[in-house]
């Protein structure tokens, strides 16, 4: 393949290869920018809403192809992730259109990305052409949630350890509750059913009425329905469509409450929010660096989307053999370097031995237990880490319209997520100067996970739906 010079200027210790996708990407503009007619192609992405989401410019055809490919391939498959979606549209451009058509096909290099698009998300084949999309007013329009805070209103979270729901009156919580639960290997969908009822039976009680409610839960949600959510991978494929799916719908109808405007969204979404709403800011990415790598977004306007944000499949490293997610078989995704998978594939290059199979959340234990003791090996780890993180913030900058970062995750708590942050910043201060001035970075309080976290999903519908 034809290469671009690329030379960090800040290299992480134990991951020499890592080439930044920011700088790589930066490198094919500059050679591009050069030319007295470069090729310019509009990338529109279908799905819950059609979007021109990037306009890129690119070798015309026949010149440097392998690179162009890259370059377009590589945006195509983070736009995808970022905002989820059915059809995707290069103007202009059938060639690349039919390229990346057969990779995004089963038996292809993407055909994990094309089944959980167009199999799991939307129900229909992952397309690829080059004519201008037809878009009607119905499928331009966005549907955007938060901030809505008059009335009475329930909001709730489901993770994997407990389910929360909180009674909101006004933007005032007046009743809060965690409740443990284990549904991840649940096989019987009416234990989530019945555990869901449950915690909004009991918000509704300390409520004069319930005039809406707003959740949020890992996963991804697309109209309400659950498409793809580990809260659910213990219910067996072919209870889901008739049990699962529409699962929330059923809790309102058992409620009463189907008339009432209610709203699901992914939890990073919501934890986006509750940053946005506490900072009184906008513009505003989440990033959590736990079990995976989950994002959530608040735009320029303090609104959520209805886009994916499934940052754990958004390639930040474009080396060739970069590390592989064995759920996609794709190099250089964002999990493999942001999440106790991450740590952990750093462990032996750092020279730490800990037994064979140990799981990722325990490798993370005793990497923060080193870190607590001084010990420098646990000190690359996390420096590493920060180096590869200060570029994805740059390379996420493409894409997203943003001034703020909120960082959390279990990698990130302690004294290793101080690490990860100050060469995070670092990072932005050498390559990208102009970024690291705009950009501001912030870890949530105690306070703010909790009531807060509970507001922004109770501030979900609008009354006026």
């Amino acid at each position: 393949m034809q290469t671009l010079e690329i030379h960090p200027r800040c290299s992480p210790e134990l991951d020499p290869g890592f080439i930044p996708a920011a700088l790589w990407t930066r490198a094919y503009e500059k050679a591009v920018g050069e030319l007295a007619k470069p090729q310019v192609v509009n990338v529109w992405i279908q799905g819950q809403t059609t979007d021109l989401a990037l306009t890129l410019s690119i070798f015309p055809e026949g010149g440097h192809a392998e690179l162009t490919e890259r370059y377009v391939e590589r945006a195509v498959k983070f736009l995808l992730w970022q905002r989820g979606g059915h059809t995707v549209v290069l103007e202009g451009c059938p060639c690349l259109a039919q390229s990346l058509q057969c990779r995004y096909q089963a038996g292809g290099g993407r055909a994990f990305d094309s089944e959980f698009m167009g199999g799991k998300l939307f129900y229909k084949p992952l397309t690829f052409g080059s004519e201008p999309l037809m878009a009607s007013d119905e499928v331009m329009g966005e549907s955007l949630l938060g901030r809505h805070l008059e009335g009475c209103r329930i909001g709730f979270d489901l993770g994997g350890s407990d389910r929360k729901a909180a009674a909101v009156i006004d933007g005032k919580v007046v009743f809060s509750e965690e409740i443990a639960w284990d549904p991840y290997f649940q096989s019987d969908p009416n234990y989530h059913f019945e555990g869901i009822r449950d915690s909004l039976r009991r918000a509704a009680s300390h409520l004069p009425r319930v005039d809406a409610i707003g959740g949020s839960a890992a996963g991804v949600y697309v109209n309400n329905e659950v498409r793809a959510g580990s809260l659910f991978r213990g219910v067996p494929d072919s209870l889901f469509e008739d049990h699962v799916r529409r699962i929330f719908d059923r809790v309102m109808e058992a409620e009463g409450w189907a008339d009432k405007p209610w709203d699901v969204v992914n939890d990073g979404d919501v934890t986006a929010l509750a940053a946005s709403m506490s900072l009184n800011k906008n513009a505003v990415l989440g990033i959590s660096m736990g079990t995976s790598l989950a994002g959530g977004y608040v735009d320029p306007s303090g609104n959520i989307k209805p886009w994916l944000n499934e940052l754990a499949f958004a390639p930040i490293d474009y080396r060739a053999d970069a590390p592989v997610d064995e759920w996609s078989g794709d190099h250089g995704c964002g999990v493999q370097y942001f999440s106790q998978q991450g740590v952990a594939r750093l462990v032996p290059h750092a020279g730490i031995d800990l037994p064979a199979g140990m799981p990722f959340p325990e490798q993370l234990v005793e990497v923060q237990k080193l870190m607590v003791a001084g010990d420098e090996r646990a000190a690359k780890i996390y420096r590493t880490i920060g180096v590869c993180f200060g570029y994805a913030i740059a390379h996420y900058h493409s894409f997203y319209d943003l001034e703020h970062f909120l960082i959390l995750g279990r990698v990130t708590s302690g004294e290793g997520g101080e690490v990860i942050l100050e060469e995070a910043k670092n990072v932005l201060q050498l390559e990208f100067p102009d970024l690291a001035e705009r950009t501001s970075m912030h870890t949530p309080n105690e306070q703010d996970k909790r009531h807060g976290q509970a507001i922004a999903a109770a501030s979900l519908p609008d009354l006026a739906k």
